[in-house]
């Protein structure tokens, strides 16, 4: 069998810094340009949705003050706000069932409006809806990725929360199109040293950052920001005789800050570690499923399980480490603020004993405390919880920083290729410095079959990827009909390339889509005539439903041997002037095997031909053969004057296979 290209190095996803982590979100900004706009709207609902909560705890003051214990409103032992006063003067000299009609009203108006009732954090509701989820990172970040959430309920709530949520979905779409965009962009080989699982778990699991990391970024600073502050405002406003409940109200931010600052990077390294085990855990599942008949025929079944049973454990450990740093910083912040706060409250418990405020006015500070408390946490923990998003993010850049296939600045479309590719003096080294091609010249040119045989490791492989653009060599160049590829983009090269590779790639499609993946356009008679060129019509014909039978995973109701011939059939349908073939008659018998031969040599007459084979049958009526060893060709000729050679490889070869056939 020939080789495959070795590959890169592995990434290197280590810990952001603080300074990296300012960077990601600054860069996870750029990413909702395309949503400013619905951002903006997002800002001016959350807005509107504060504003009424500002006036949520005076019913209850007005109830208590006025109505309970009968205390007129021109005579309060507090001034009231300018936006308060235009809201009671009618009710001033009014009789208590007035003040209670027109109390009951207005929290019924703030019911239907944002939900919010009374002067209880518990009666007063918000709008969020989430999927159901476990403990660990995976189905947690998914709840990101369809978030719909509003500060407040009631029907403002409602409009909020799905205009959040379509917001939501559409900027993770965006996010992890981009990201998948990017994957169908890397080299060929990116990911032969990298795990597929991984790749899927930071387009579906890491992506969702996105969300959370932009909206606390976007939405946290202003609204909470405001919210504090008009808070505050309000109660210099009613309370400014009494500067120590102002003062105490304020303290809670700074608090929160500094108890959480400690504990942000720690949340990062855990948010990482959690992210790594939850995409080792899809890596097993994925492995174990793509390589199921091995582990079956193998009797791993045991092995695998325990695999998936660390993986997993593993993986809701790790989130389970993250609660528990929540949880410590939760105690830290609380320890320090209830000091701060059950001071003051005792403050305003003596104010009322000495009856320099009234209970109304108790009831109204216990409201605002926690309005502001709220608001207090969501900015100190900024920091804190973006660590989070911020691990995600690390993961995705990573990711899409990996150097892509791009054309030289001034590269222009290759025209149809008439007479061939040719390597020239071209030699091959992969980053780690094994050099697989060394001083290669090829020639693939239209109306002949071009044959590369050798040992497994030759370089064969490597030389039809460069032959191909998948790979640039590191010296030497190649010429497209004498045109240097270097200036040439790589679509226009690629499109005009069949290339049917060693592994065969097929989907869970019908046998028709699969063959038509190269040329989707392609005419029913088409499919049908590189089918039985391929040798493939016969079984295809056989199957229950021909041509519209679906192949299942990785065309697993098929026998290796008719995967192989799906996959010549797609490449000769695709009608391309250049053919590659990396050992495409491994898995055929000698019946259809003869049969492709042919076919290669009457496609010859329009096309160039490149074959990669081991088996003597395959290449022997090659126009020229050419004998790789160690990134090196050896030998070159047609077959009867190779095999002239008393001492050359070639002849080795070939006596080799000879010997082993008898």
């Amino acid at each position: 069998m020939s080789e495959a290209p070795r590959p890169a190095p592995a990434r290197d996803d280590g810990e952001p810094g603080n300074r990296e982590t300012l960077s990601l979100l600054w860069r996870a900004l750029r990413y909702i340009a395309p949503f400013r706009a619905r951002f903006v709207g997002k800002l001016v609902l959350g807005l509107a949705s504060l504003v009424p909560l500002f006036l949520v705890p005076w019913p209850a003051k007005f109830l208590v003050d006025q109505v309970i214990e009968g205390i007129p409103l021109g005579e309060s032992r507090t001034p009231l706000p300018f936006f308060v006063e235009p809201l009671v003067e009618p009710l001033v000299g009014a009789s208590p069932i007035v003040q209670v009609l027109w109390i009951a009203s207005f929290q019924i108006l703030l019911l239907l409006l944002v939900g919010a009732i009374g002067t209880s954090g518990r009666e007063s509701d918000h709008t969020d809806a989430y999927l159901s989820s476990g403990h660990d990172t995976a189905t947690t970040t998914e709840n990101e990725a369809n978030a719909g959430f509003s500060l407040a309920g009631g029907l403002l709530g409602y409009f909020d929360y799905r205009w959040t949520l379509r917001l939501t979905q559409d900027l993770n779409h965006h996010y992890r199109t981009r990201l998948f965009e990017r994957i169908q962009s890397l080299p060929i080989s990116a990911f032969d040293d990298e795990s597929i699982g991984d790749a899927v778990y930071r387009v579906m699991y890491d992506t969702p950052s996105i969300t959370n990391g932009c909206f606390r970024i976007v939405l946290t600073p202003i609204l909470s920001t405001i919210a504090v502050l008009t808070v505050v405002g309000i109660l210099g406003l009613v309370f400014g005789s009494h500067p120590t409940i102002v003062w105490s109200a304020f303290a809670l931010l700074p608090i929160v800050f500094l108890g959480t600052l400690p504990f942000a990077s720690a949340f990062r390294r855990r948010g990482q570690q959690s992210r790594r085990a939850g995409a080792s855990t899809t890596t097993v599942v994925e492995e174990g499923m793509a390589n199921i008949l091995a582990v079956q025929s193998l009797g791993g079944e045991g092995r695998e399980r325990d695999r998936f049973d660390d993986a997993s454990w593993q993986s809701f450990g790790d989130y389970r480490a993250m609660v528990r740093l929540v949880l410590v910083s939760v105690v830290v912040i609380l320890s320090a603020a209830i000091v701060v706060w059950g001071r003051a409250l005792l403050y305003v418990v003596d104010l009322v004993i000495a009856d320099q405020v009234s209970r109304g006015d108790f009831l109204l500070l216990l409201t605002y405390f926690a309005i502001i408390a709220g608001s207090a946490i969501e900015i100190g923990a900024l920091w804190f919880r973006v660590q989070g998003s911020a691990a995600g993010l690390h993961r995705v850049f990573r990711l899409m920083d990996l150097p892509a296939e791009n054309d030289a600045p001034h590269a222009r479309p290759a025209g149809p290729i008439q007479q061939g590719i040719r390597l020239e003096s071209v030699s091959f080294a992969f980053p780690d410095g094994h050099r697989a091609v060394e001083d290669a010249n090829v020639e693939v040119r239209s109306g002949r079959v071009t044959a590369l045989v050798g040992p497994a490791g030759a370089g064969k492989s490597t030389l039809a990827y460069l032959v191909c653009g998948y790979l640039e060599p590191s010296e030497g160049r190649v010429l497209v009909d004498g045109r240097d590829a270097a200036g040439l983009t790589r679509d226009s090269i690629r499109s005009q390339i069949a290339f049917v590779f060693q592994e065969t790639a097929l989907f869970d499609e019908t046998i028709e889509e699969n063959i038509r993946l190269g040329k989707p356009d392609a005419s029913d008679l088409e499919v049908r005539q590189a089918a039985r060129t391929a040798g493939a019509d016969e079984f295809i014909q056989a199957l229950p439903q021909g041509y519209a039978t679906r192949l299942g995973r990785a065309g697993g109701k098929l026998s290796v041997g008719q995967k192989q011939r799906l996959s010549i059939a797609r490449a000769l349908v695709r009608g391309a002037p250049v053919l590659v073939l990396d050992e495409p008659t491994s898995a055929l018998d000698t019946e259809t095997e003869n049969r492709l031969v042919a076919a290669l040599r009457e496609a010859s007459r329009s096309r160039a031909v490149l074959v990669i084979a081991h088996r003597l049958s395959t290449v022997r009526d090659a126009d020229e053969i050419l004998y790789v060893d160690r990134g090196r060709i050896l030998e070159r000729g047609t077959h009867e004057e190779l095999i002239q050679r008393p001492e050359g490889a070639y002849r080795r070869f070939v006596e080799l296979q000879n010997r082993g056939a008898a």
